[in-house]
């Protein structure tokens, strides 16, 4: 079994590509009961290769995904929908909370994509970067993926699929920053609502059921007020304890 598995039917991807001269690697996840597959989240831009051969290597195939999760608007989250919606063989239902729908659409600019955060970004590239990687870097930032979203879902809401998947909201990160709680595995997916401190919890799932040290993620353009304390409510709504499966 591979350590990247917390039961048999949730799997953390590895989603890694070199940008900017460095490794940077993403973990969407897969919840499948072999009827429904769950992806939660599709990476940047242009990385749906990557994605369908992370779930390979997991035995899974990228044509059986059913339904689509983006827990917020960032562009490392909601970058590969396009692709995965077109090269879908069947309809992906697509689901997010009503806050970060019209981000996810296209109907709003995303909240971290401003002019200025462009001319940052503009600024740090570096002069060796090929002229084809700048110009493609910048027309990401000023025209970002769009998609459809299908579904809304709220908080509290447990859908039925894969053995039942909690909503939890976790504003912050975003306005409409979601977790979600996979009920069969006690299995917590915070998204980017937290941030791993302890070894145990970063870049891979637990091999057993353990408690991590975390802290809350923040954006700086959201003030620490925006936060609830929706994992304490929800780990006593539910009379269980959040275990393994802590990643963003």
């Amino acid at each position: 079994m591979s350590t990247n598995q917390t039961a048999a039917n949730v799997f953390m991807l590895d989603v890694s590509a070199v940008m900017m001269g460095s490794v940077n690697t993403v973990h969407p996840a897969v919840i499948t009961d072999g009827n429904d597959t769950l992806l939660i989240d599709t990476g940047y831009p242009g990385q749906y290769p990557l994605l369908r051969e992370a779930m390979k290597s997991h035995g899974l195939s990228i044509d059986s995904i059913t339904h689509v999760i983006i827990t917020h608007q960032d562009l490392d989250h909601i970058g590969s929908l396009p692709a995965i919606r077109q090269h879908a063989p069947r309809p992906v239902e697509v689901m997010s909370s009503q806050e970060e729908r019209p981000y996810i659409q296209g109907e709003k600019r995303l909240i971290k994509v401003t002019p200025e955060a462009i001319d940052r970004a503009k600024a740090s590239l570096p002069p060796e970067l090929p002229a084809e990687w700048r110009n493609a870097f910048i027309s990401t930032l000023e025209n970002p993926p769009r998609s459809p979203v299908d579904t809304i879902i709220h908080e509290g809401e447990e859908l039925p699929i894969c053995g039942g998947i909690v909503v939890i909201g976790t504003p912050g990160h975003t306005p409409g920053h979601i977790s979600l709680y996979h009920r069969s595995t006690r299995t917590l997916i915070a998204a980017d609502a937290l941030r791993a401190l302890t070894e145990n919890c970063m870049g891979r799932m637990p091999t057993r059921p353990s408690i991590c040290r975390l802290r809350r993620n923040p954006s700086p353009n959201w003030p620490p007020t925006t936060y609830r304390p929706s994992f304490a409510t929800t780990a006593k709504a539910l009379k269980d304890p959040l275990y393994s499966g802590y990643w963003s």
